[in-house]
C-alpha cells in the first residue's frame, strides 16, 4: 500500500533536488527521489527541476514520459502492472487487460473513482512461463486468468 507526503512546498522540492544535483547525470536520481517522497512528479517540481539543471520543460517532460515507472498524478493505494509482453500476450494478456481495463472503466495509468487501484502496463516481469503475470504493488503473480484478476482487485479495493 502506498502512503505518500502531502503536496510538497518548494522548499521541500528544492531540498530534494540540491541533494542529488551534484551527482554525475543527476537527473533520474532527482526525479525517483521526487516520486518517492510524493509518489508522482508535481507538476511544481517541473520548473524547479529544469532550472536547476539548465534543461527545458519540454525536455524534463520527454524524460519523465519516456520511463514508464514516473507519474505525473498519484496512483492509487495499490498499483495493478499486467504483463504486456510477447509471452504473457500469447497466453491470453491482451484479452485479460481489455477485460481488466473494460471492467474498471479505465484507461491505462487510470486509477479507480475509490482512489484505491491504478492499472499499468509493464513489459515483462520475468514470469514467461507462467503468463499471463500481473504484479499488484510488489508482489508478482502467475497463471492471472479472470478470476483470479477479479480476485486480486477485490483484496485491493477496487
Amino acid at each position: 500500500m502506498h502512503s505518500y507526503a502531502p503536496a510538497p512546498t518548494d522548499e521541500d522540492l528544492r531540498a530534494l533536488i540540491d541533494d542529488h544535483v551534484g551527482l554525475e547525470g543527476p537527473l533520474l536520481p532527482i526525479l525517483h527521489a521526487v516520486q518517492k517522497a510524493f509518489g508522482h512528479i508535481p507538476g511544481a517540481a517541473i520548473p524547479l527541476i529544469a532550472d536547476a539543471l539548465n534543461i527545458t520543460r519540454a525536455e524534463l517532460h520527454g524524460v519523465i514520459s519516456f520511463y514508464h515507472d514516473f507519474r505525473e498524478a498519484p496512483a492509487g493505494r495499490h498499483v495493478v502492472k499486467i504483463c504486456r509482453a510477447e509471452a504473457c500476450q500469447a497466453m491470453g494478456g491482451d484479452v485479460l487487460a481489455e477485460e481488466t481495463l473494460k471492467k474498471l472503466g479505465l484507461d491505462w495509468h487510470g486509477t479507480t473513482v475509490n482512489g484505491a487501484v491504478t492499472v499499468e502496463p509493464v513489459y515483462c516481469l520475468g514470469l514467461c512461463a507462467c503468463g499471463p503475470a500481473a504484479m499488484v504493488d510488489d508482489r508478482v503473480v502467475g497463471r492471472v486468468d479472470g478470476a483470479r484478476m477479479d480476485a486480486l482487485l477485490k483484496e485491493a479495493g477496487a
